[in-house]
């Protein structure tokens, strides 16, 4: 089986180039293309010695499995995907700094558009890391790629094996387990975040695994103030991180 991967998409394939270029196999380009970004990728491409295969919209279809590709499609050498050993040493590396960490943990999240979405606003508030499960949740792909528009790449992405032993070993280094829940005891607002946080999101429809909500230090909820009973778990995942870096930026400003 081949162990190539591919990222689609004109912002993701951009941020491959600039900070992980060795990492590109070939670049399938749409040939006689009229924009201007396009044409810098591919002569950013050449620049780097890296292979140019022209292909038509529905070869470029065909490889990624989108129909929006944006012309482009980058094909890796390898997963970006940590395992459990290398997400224990980033987290050892990074309590060592003098800023807290944050952890995102998706429980499960299947569709492969919130998950993109979820790393796209990870990357933004300053995530150290994501944490999905390895089976039964969806994984790094060329959906997830485009989506993310870039922050697949850039991202430290870990899929475990059992996310509540996870979640075990990262509360005994002094991490808080936040979870979120409908049935949460008290609102996010009410919640300290100042310190190291593992913030963990459930999955669509369902919410947290019991197994993993017993894991939690606190169980938290997003106020609902109309008709509708839930949010969209990228739109929660947005709001509860940004209310982690609000309380930190205010905790900076003093």
């Amino acid at each position: 089986m081949s162990k190539a991967k591919y990222v689609t998409g004109l912002r993701s394939v951009e941020q491959l180039l600039s900070r992980r270029a060795a990492e590109i196999l070939k670049i399938y380009a749409e040939y006689q293309t009229a924009n201007p970004r396009l044409e810098e990728v591919i002569a950013q491409a050449n620049a780097r010695g890296i292979e140019i295969q022209p292909a038509n919209r529905a070869r470029l279809h065909q490889i990624s499995g989108e129909n929006r590709h944006q012309g482009v499609v980058a094909e890796i050498r390898r997963s970006q995907t940590m395992d459990e050993g290398a997400l224990r040493t980033l987290v050892e590396e990074k309590l060592t700094r003098d800023k807290p960490l944050l952890l995102l943990v998706l429980d499960g999240i299947q569709d492969p558009h919130n998950l993109g979405a979820c790393l796209r606003t990870a990357d933004a508030a300053g995530v150290d890391a994501v944490v999905v499960p390895r089976h039964g949740a969806a994984g790094l792909g060329p959906t997830v790629s485009k989506v993310a528009a870039g922050a697949a790449e850039s991202i430290p992405f870990a899929a475990v094996s059992n996310t509540g032993k996870t979640l075990t070993w990262i509360n005994e280094y002094g991490i808080s387990i936040i979870g979120t829940s409908d049935a949460g005891d008290k609102s996010l607002y009410d919640c300290d975040l100042g310190g190291s946080v593992a913030l963990v999101m459930g999955r669509e429809h369902s919410g947290l695994r019991k197994n993993i909500a017993g894991r939690c230090d606190e169980l938290v909820s997003l106020p609902m103030h109309g008709a509708v009973a839930s949010l969209n778990v990228s739109v929660a995942t947005g709001i509860c991180l940004y209310e982690v870096v609000r309380q930190r930026s205010e905790a900076i400003r003093g």
